[in-house]
């Protein structure tokens, strides 16, 4: 079988898998965030935290939790790591030092998974359980819970009231992210990836040199660190590791994880709205840009100008043969179109423009399913964008979904749209300006200037991939990188709230003739255009000194 129809087979097995997932995921999630039911563990836990989990809250005191809930994460992740050598199942390894451990501790709260440290060479086999695990499930629960407010904005009417982020955090966790998670471990163990308590083994191979081999419970946290879309490696080599991912078919099954809940969320939008149209114009425009991003990789790597790559048949360095190009190629725009960051290949080995459709990926906004919640919600702010202008071309006050769109919201969702790429430019010319940061660049001109764009890149989308050929262990980088986090986590949402308290307050108008319809192939079609006009072209100058200038000169 060639290559290409490997790939393609691979593809399309992947599209189907997503499509069967869709309706009833989609719709189990609905009911999770509308139920009026606790399960019996839910109200341990809420007696537990002191809460009234059918107290619904503004949408500031619902910010007020959510930044709440995050700083203290912050806090006990940092604490826990500084304390990692006094800890049952340290394996010996010492504290992680404070800037790692607060650059860490960011990362994970944030579903960021930067890692500026080695798996299995700082952390031990507690805090990677207790401690990144854990934070896996509940940042990915946090984003889900913010967008089921977004939702709730459009739904509901005349009230100042948006939800319980207490009880959605809860359920999210307990009846979504648990149970499935749970499930994919199990088929991860049983199709090869490692999961034990062991500490690092040392056999002698057969040339009669010695070899540590690392264990550790990773299969557990490989099934939570796709499906919460958070991309954090049990080892250095991430998703590249034999361990973590030691066949195709469990290449497949971790793409098919971290693509799963964010395609199946727009189900969950047009259920709890009442009209599964709507659910399916928003996943139309994803997929298009999925579609587009893998099919852009592939090409972009399958071409083969040189000697030795047209040996290889492809540009096959920094890739897993175990892989090939098409397995990685699946994986780089899946894990860049989400909030994910795991790696299978290294990203810095990629073709010029290859790994600039992977910078431009996350440049969107990761909304090509985006991360859990996170996707959705900043799809869904590109549409009230969409809708307005629609408005203003013929004259209308525009409205989606039963809600007039005025001052306050193009507010907010402008803001929401200036945020990020403000954090990426700002941060990535700070880091350009001083000699210090720039000596930390592997390589000069316009690659030396990708490494340093996309970290920022990677970083304030929430991300977590990196290009591997930057150094960022220093205290500067750790602690500017980790701000770049927070910053692109949490100042987004501020808006996302805002906007739904804003429109919770609304009462519903009547469609009218003149209403512009957002479930037909037009507005899939402005959408679209939208998506890369207002955010892709915000980025072109820095693209233009990275990546396109480098792969035009090659």
């Amino acid at each position: 079988m060639s290559p290409t129809l490997a790939g393609f087979l691979q593809a399309i097995a992947l599209v189907a898998a997503l499509a069967l997932s869709h309706r009833p995921l989609g719709d189990y999630m609905a009911g999770v965030l509308t139920g009026s039911r606790h399960l019996r563990i839910e109200r341990v836990v809420y007696r537990a935290i002191g809460v009234n989990p059918d107290g619904d809250q503004t949408w500031y005191v619902y910010l007020r939790s959510v930044l709440a809930f995050s700083a203290v994460s912050v806090l006990f992740l940092y604490g826990f790591q500084r304390l990692q050598n006094d800890l049952w199942l340290s394996l010996g390894f010492p504290a992680v030092p404070p800037p790692t451990a607060w650059n860490t501790a960011a990362s994970f709260v944030t579903n960021t998974n930067w890692q500026s440290y080695s798996g299995e060479a700082t952390m031990g086999h507690l805090v990677q359980m207790a401690g990144l695990a854990v934070q896996n499930f509940l940042s990915a629960a946090v984003a889900i819970a913010v967008v089921a407010t977004l939702i709730r904005g459009f739904v509901r009417a005349k009230t100042d009231r948006v939800g319980n982020f207490w009880t959605d955090l809860t359920r999210i966790t307990v009846r979504v992210l648990l149970p499935i998670a749970v499930v994919f471990a199990i088929v991860l163990i049983a199709s090869g990836v490692v999961e034990n308590l062991h500490a690092a083994q040392t056999i002698h191979t057969i040339s009669g040199a010695t070899q540590s081999i690392p264990g550790g419970p990773v299969a557990s946290q490989e099934a939570i660190k796709e499906l919460g879309t958070n991309g954090g490696g049990f080892y250095n080599a991430n998703s590249a590791h034999p361990f973590e991912n030691p066949n195709a078919w469990t290449n497949w099954l971790e793409i098919y994880l971290l693509l799963v809940i964010s395609f199946a969320l727009p189900r969950t939008f047009g259920t709890m709205i009442g009209d599964h149209r709507q659910g399916y114009a928003i996943v139309a425009v994803m997929s298009v840009y999925w579609v587009a991003s893998t099919s852009l990789v592939s090409f972009f790597e399958w071409q083969h100008h040189g000697t030795a790559l047209q040996a290889a048949g492809a540009a096959m360095e920094g890739k897993e043969v175990r892989f090939g190009i098409a397995g990685s190629a699946l994986f780089i725009s899946s894990t860049t179109l989400t909030s994910t960051g795991a790696v299978n290949a290294a990203h810095d080995s990629l073709s010029p423009l290859g790994g600039g459709v992977a910078l431009f990926d996350m440049m969107l906004g990761e909304i090509a399913p985006g991360g859990t919640g996170s996707g959705l919600y900043g799809m869904l702010i590109l549409a009230i964008v969409t809708v307005f202008v629609a408005g203003l071309m013929v004259g209308r006050t525009p409205e989606y979904l039963g809600k007039k769109l005025g001052g306050h919201e193009m507010k907010f969702a402008s803001l929401y749209i200036l945020t990020t790429p403000a954090i990426v430019l700002v941060g990535t010319g700070v880091a350009m300006t001083f000699p210090a940061e720039r000596a930390a660049m592997l390589n000069n001109g316009a690659h030396g200037f990708t490494e340093v764009l996309y970290a920022f890149t990677s970083a304030a989308n929430n991300n977590g991939s990196a290009f591997a050929g930057l150094n960022v262990t220093s205290t500067w980088w750790n602690t500017a990188l980790g701000l770049t986090m927070l910053f692109g986590r949490f100042l987004p949402m501020v808006f996302v709230l805002a906007l739904a308290g804003t429109l919770a307050k609304q009462k519903p108008v009547p469609r009218t003739a003149g209403t512009l319809a957002t479930h037909n192939t037009l507005f899939v079609g402005m959408l679209s255009g939208v998506v890369l006009i207002v955010v892709g072209l915000t980025y072109f100058p820095a693209l233009a000194l990275g990546p396109l200038a480098e792969g035009l000169h090659k």
